[in-house]
């Protein structure tokens, strides 16, 4: 079991259930290939603590720190402004926990925060803009990730073929190679 420092108080965080593991190693994998290869940065998963206050610390699932800004990333936790921060909804969390969460993000300034909630189908972003975060909610169509040049999935992708809640079997959730080779294939004919 993982803990987080949330105000002071160690919190125990629940351990996750299928669908939220299946969504987390099919986007991890493909995004850490993609930054990898690129040489953009680098993507850490729900071990890595982010440090929010000296009373809080927060495990986001799934990280990504940009090349120019990984002297934040130290042996203990991230002490710093991740560029990305993804949580991925489990059946057991509740508004009273998310809510702080993203309150957390929102105060150290992480320019993009992603929530995919595998139970409601949908994909919340929150994007930093000048004057506080801009909010999209998405349920289907492409999701493109502004911290991670020429990084998007599918929406659809992370829902397909799941073992709880999968009500279209009709949809396959491509590999994580084959996603990777395409979105590199992509940046390298545009680059050209």
């Amino acid at each position: 079991m993982d803990t987080e420092l949330v105000r002071g108080v160690i919190v125990d965080r629940v351990t996750v259930e299928y669908p939220h593991e299946a969504v987390f190693v099919w986007l991890i994998s493909i995004l850490n290939s993609y930054v990898e290869h690129r040489k953009l940065g680098v993507v850490l998963g729900s071990r890595s603590a982010v440090k929010i206050s000296d009373n809080d610390g927060r495990l986001p699932d799934i990280l990504f720190v940009r090349a120019d800004n990984t002297a934040i990333i130290q042996n203990r936790a991230i002490y710093g402004t991740p560029d990305l921060v993804i949580e991925i909804v489990s059946k057991n969390d509740r508004p009273h926990n998310l809510v702080p969460l993203e309150l957390d993000y929102r105060c150290i300034g992480v320019s993009e925060i992603v929530f995919i909630d595998p139970q409601k189908r949908r994909v919340r972003r929150l994007l930093k803009t000048e004057s506080g975060y801009d909010e999209t909610t998405l349920t289907t169509g492409r999701l493109d990730f502004a911290s991670v040049p020429g990084f998007w999935i599918e929406v659809e992708w992370l829902f397909a073929n799941g073992k709880e809640n999968d009500t279209d079997n009709s949809a396959d959730k491509p590999d994580e190679f084959t996603v990777t080779r395409r979105l590199i294939k992509a940046v390298e004919e545009n680059d050209r």
